[in-house]
């Protein structure tokens, strides 16, 4: 337990402590507005694909890897707030191929009306996972904010040969995912008291932890192309892995990993506002069977905080990886495979 019992975090969102990104529906609108920029050849990653990180080359030998990330507060305890937080900045690094080099704390807090130690366990438990990537914390902003926000900006190393896209993935590829989903029905199911304990903590456990030990693992393998499952849903991060590649995502919705009692919660209303705008975004662009109805759609599309890594392996390979992260204590399940007979688009089956 903390000291901090009686202060609700979740409670201090105005988005209901979701963590959601806007929608790609609206960002693209946005971006469309900007002005084309000029190419750069040492650009690997930038904005075309809707990858997780930006990848700039600076050598033949070496490339950074470059994101940022920060939401509102999605459980109540602060220093597993900052742990969550820092776990899914340094998430795109991973999911990029690459290794967290130094970090950048973002800060927004009431710093007038809200304990100022529990901003610092929100530091420290940032700190706390930054160590454990071994990455370095180099400094950050803060501004004096009535809702309390807080990510990283980091940077990664990669060599440039070797940058894992959301862009590459091949006929014959199989998907693996190291994490359960649902994270987003179940911290909106702590917002309305419906979590217990034990229930909670597992929840946390999940979020806080890095994808350090999955990236490690896939390092040898052919890994044709990968990402972080985040804001925009299992089903929204798999559809960009499709239109980037331009391939056919196939997901067997029985062998997707749920986090407990998801349907349960999700049934009964606990569903984010975040998840029914992932699902109106992506319907069009995927084919549902008959026999899933909408709360299992909903729950393929939940807004995700600190997700897994969806992996899309050489399928001769998936086995063996497969088994290799099992035995390293991943979380893993083949959850469908890559084919090329309706590009930009996923089958559900």
């Amino acid at each position: 337990m903390n000291n901090f019992e009686n202060i609700k975090l979740t409670s201090l969102s105005s988005k209901g402590g979701c963590g959601c990104k806007i929608g790609p529906a609206d960002l693209s609108e946005v971006l469309r507005n900007l002005p084309a920029a000029e190419p750069n050849p040492n650009l690997l990653v930038g904005l075309d694909t809707s990858d997780d990180a930006g990848v700039y080359r600076l050598s033949n030998e070496l490339a950074l890897v470059q994101t940022l990330d920060f939401f509102t507060p999605i459980v109540d305890d602060p220093y597993d707030f900052g742990q969550i937080a820092a776990a899914n900045a340094i998430s795109d690094i991973y999911a990029m191929g690459g290794k967290p080099l130094t970090v950048l704390n973002i800060v927004a807090f009431p710093i007038s009306t809200l304990d100022k130690r529990i901003l610092s366990e929100i530091l420290r438990g940032a700190a706390d996972k930054v160590q454990e990537a071994g990455a370095t914390l180099v400094g950050g902003h803060s501004i004096d904010d009535k809702e309390p926000k807080f990510g990283l900006a980091v940077t990664g190393l990669v060599h440039p040969e070797k940058v894992r896209t959301n862009a590459g993935a091949k006929p014959g590829d199989r998907l693996i995912l190291t994490k359960p989903i649902g994270v987003g029905i179940l911290t909106t199911s702590i917002k309305k008291d419906q979590l217990s304990i034990e229930e909670t903590k597992r929840l946390t456990q999940v979020m806080a932890t890095l994808n350090k030990t999955a990236a490690e693992v896939m390092e040898p393998y052919q890994v044709n192309a990968c990402t972080d499952v985040t804001g925009f849903g299992l089903i929204g991060h798999a559809l960009e892995m499709a239109k980037g590649s331009q391939m056919t995502v196939k997901l067997h919705h029985k062998d997707v990993p749920l986090l407990p009692r998801v349907r349960e919660l999700a049934e009964n209303g606990f569903v984010p506002g975040g998840t029914k705008n992932n699902f109106v975004h992506v319907q069009h662009d995927v084919t549902f069977p008959d026999a899933l109805d909408q709360v299992g759609r909903w729950i393929l599309c939940d807004a995700v905080t600190s997700g897994g890594l969806l992996i899309s392996v050489a399928g001769e390979q998936a086995e063996s990886l497969l088994q290799q992260l099992l035995q390293a204590g991943v979380e893993a399940s083949i959850i469908g495979e890559i084919t090329d007979e309706k590009p930009g688009h996923i089958i559900v089956d």
